[in-house]
């Protein structure tokens, strides 16, 4: 080594010391401790500032978003709608002390005596984000109320962050309960169902008010993992899974004193019942539905209102009798129907609307086979004519308007009227011929005989004595609608528009001794933040009460010896009237009881809607006249809404103009009523080839099976016809020259 490289060496060794002691200098146990603590004084600046950057936000979208829920009168849930999520918001008091109690204990020991947040949980679940795990438990109930009603549930860091720091804050500005309202009103339970509410139905088919502490553990236990711990749904390893939870939260009960030991013993694992969809609008639900919305619109309860969801609306609708009403269409309709197979019966539609006459409360109501396949409700839709169920009107005007006929005598139940067919009418500017139900002529004939028969010439004659303008009056009084309704004498047939809803609260007017019934479906409607209950109609009387009781007179002779005998029953005490459009478009059965009033129709619809056709060959019956499948419906519902009968008495006083003479006998003549075999194919369009040579009270003269009662009063000086098909209801059209044709 040269002198140069021996004074370079010594210089080296050095410099390489000193290297190592500046590495180990620089991690000097003061050093890293100092730098610990910058680090955590940086986090908490860091937290500082996001404390203080980051505000309590708006609620997300889905979080307040609820469905509304539409209930019967008992309470049982009719139908949810709302857009997609399955939930009504409740207040905490609406659950049982026991069942939130069960929440904080499956979830959350601590919950009501933390500051919001789980700082050891969280921070594991920091971790587990960062090292890629994904979604971890570990946060409070006020956490997870953040997480579900303020922010997302994306497993992100940032997402944590924010959770935290509005954890912090919502603990500090809201009370416990209200967080723990927030928490079980968000969470989702599985099924669809989001909210304490949604899950106590879905689950176990009552309200959350209703649960009870074992039902409110299984809940608060499902909140882990809510399809694994189905039970319906769930693996062996699930149920056994759920089952420990369970008892997990009823052992943490105990532990906090909410639960006796006790108590705990008694419990048992409450296996809930097998899931069912949520009720929509298919079935009759949908025209139920709609009906309580039109009248909300009335109400000031606006459809945008009703997109925000939220609420509870309950119907008058009771349960039982919608369901015996759906039977009784069944039974004596669409069980007998081919509307696959045959044309005619793929035309027809049903409708009926059944009103307490007390109240005007809609009770039960038909709106068609099904709403998601026909959306025209049956029920209220106004572009049918009512037929001859608006003859009874024409009697209430005459008698409360006191009117007379042509010669001067004043119109009752035992006034005698001409009712031969296609009789000019006398005393109108407007000419109108009328022909009654198969051209038949009834000669000299009392009202209430030919209420019974439903003779059209005679309750032409009749508006002409009224005046087209007061029947119109006292009709609009009794609820009929201003729709399509001309003052003419044509009018007398039923030829303007009206719904079963109508003409439902018309009839019930009658019923209700002449004080004005104005049917309505809706019962109450209920927000978190709004409750509307909706006016009381007025209660007026819309005709005296002797006017009604006289008409409800004329209408118990309908259903005993009229044209309405399918509705008579020793059951109950009935009144009702048939009715048969022009063409035999459309078919009425209207009729009450004391208790109960309900309209029935069938409707000839093609053409999607588009076109009104012929009911006549309806399940091969012949015509469908009022008094058949409508009233056949009416019957079998009144008996079954009535629980089989009722012995109350129709209560008529001040009845006017004399008592009705009894009908004759019975006689030996052929039933006026054929059976679905007899009944013809198509109706018969002429009059009887040969009169009776000698006049008798009864037809004695065999006929073909007739489907109305035969006259039940002829004077001997006008020979009468024998009877023929068809229930007198039929309602010809109107001609500028007067003459009427015989309906189809």
């Amino acid at each position: 080594m040269g002198r140069a490289d021996a004074r370079r060496a010594p210089a080296r060794e050095p410099r390489g010391d000193r290297k190592s002691g500046g590495i180990r200098g620089l991690f000097t146990w003061k050093k890293l401790l100092g730098a610990f603590f910058g680090i955590v004084l940086l986090g908490m600046g860091a937290f500082g500032a996001l404390y203080l950057y980051v505000d309590v936000p708006a609620a997300n979208a889905t979080a307040e978003r609820q469905s509304n829920v539409y209930k019967y009168s008992d309470g049982t849930v009719l139908a949810r709608t709302g857009k997609g999520v399955n939930r009504q918001i409740i207040d905490l008091d609406q659950v049982p002390k026991k069942v939130q109690h069960a929440f904080v204990a499956a979830e959350n020991k601590t919950f009501y005596k933390d500051q919001g947040v789980d700082l050891k949980g969280t921070t594991r679940a920091l971790f587990n984000t960062l090292s890629g795990k994904g979604k971890q438990g570990g946060s409070t109930i006020t956490q997870q109320y953040v997480k579900n009603y303020y922010l997302t549930q994306d497993p992100t860091v940032s997402r944590k962050l924010k959770e935290v720091v509005i954890s912090l804050k919502v603990d500090q500005k809201q009370s416990k309960d209200q967080i723990l309202a927030g928490y079980i009103n968000t969470a989702y339970y599985g099924r669809g169902a989001s909210g304490v509410q949604a899950a106590a139905q879905a689950y176990y088919g009552v309200d959350a008010e209703e649960l009870d502490v074992a039902q409110g553990a299984y809940l608060a236990s499902l909140l882990q993992a809510p399809s694994q711990y189905d039970w319906n749904s769930a693996s062996p390893t699930g149920k056994k899974l759920v089952k420990e939870r369970w008892a997990y939260t009823l052992r943490n009960m105990v532990e906090m004193k909410w639960l006796t030991e006790s108590e705990k013993a008694g419990l048992e694992f409450p296996v809930p019942q097998k899931p069912k969809p949520a009720p929509g609008m298919e079935g009759q639900a949908g025209y139920l539905v709609e009906a309580a919305n039109k009248e909300l619109e009335k109400q000031g309860v606006t459809e945008e209102d009703r997109l925000a969801g939220g609420w509870t609306f309950t119907l008058t609708v009771d349960k039982k009798r919608q369901k015996a009403l759906e039977k009784s269409v069944h039974d004596q309709l669409e069980s007998k129907l081919d509307r696959e197979g045959d044309k005619v019966d793929a035309t027809v539609q049903a409708g009926a609307t059944s009103v307490d006459p007390r109240t005007g409360e809609v009770v039960a109501l038909y709106g068609g086979e099904d709403y998601v396949k026909h959306y025209i409700s049956n029920a209220t839709r106004q572009d049918y004519q009512p037929a001859s169920t608006f003859k009874p009107l024409v009697l209430a005007s005459a008698l409360e308007n006191d009117s007379t006929t042509q010669d001067g005598s004043l119109i009752g139940l035992n006034t005698i009227y001409d009712g031969t067919s296609k009789r000019p009418v006398v005393g109108s500017d407007t000419p109108f011929s009328p022909q009654n139900e198969d051209d038949r002529s009834y000669g000299q004939i009392s009202v209430q005989q030919a209420m019974n028969s439903s003779v059209n010439s005679v309750f032409a004659q009749m508006i002409v004595d009224v005046s087209p303008a007061k029947a119109k009056a006292t009709a609009l009084a009794l609820g009929v609608p201003d729709k399509n309704f001309p003052e003419r004498p044509a009018v007398s047939l039923g030829t303007m528009n009206a719904s079963t809803w109508d003409m439902a609260g018309a009839y019930a007017t009658l019923d209700n001794h002449g004080r004005k019934v104005t049917p309505h479906i809706l019962r109450s409607a209920e927000h978190r933040d709004r409750t509307v209950k909706p006016q009381k109609p007025k209660r007026e009387q819309a005709i005296s009460r002797a006017s009604a009781d006289t008409v409800t007179k004329a209408l118990t002779g309908v259903v005993d010896a009229g044209s309405g005998r399918e509705a008579n029953t020793s059951a109950y005490d009935a009144a009702g009237k048939t009715g048969t459009s022009e063409d035999n478009k459309s078919a009425w059965f209207a009729g009450y009881t004391p208790e109960l009033t309900t309209v029935v129709a069938l409707f000839g619809e093609g053409d999607g809607g588009r076109k009104q056709v012929s009911l006549t060959g309806t399940a091969n019956s012949g015509r469908a006249n009022g008094g058949g499948f409508p009233a056949r419906i009416w019957a079998d519902y009144t008996l079954g809404a009535l629980g089989g009968g009722s012995d109350r008495t129709f209560d008529l006083q001040d009845v006017e103009r004399g008592e009705v003479p009894a009908p004759p006998p019975p006689s030996d003549a052929p039933s006026e009523r054929p059976t679905e075999s007899e009944k013809p194919a198509t109706p018969s369009d002429t009059p009887s080839e040969t009169p009776s040579e000698t006049p008798t009270e009864t037809p004695t003269t065999p006929a073909p099976p007739p489907t109305t009662a035969p006259p039940t009063f002829t004077p001997p000086t006008v020979p009468s016809l024998p009877p023929q098909p068809g229930d007198g209801d039929g309602q010809p059209g109107e001609r500028p020259e007067g003459n009427g044709a015989a309906p189809q």
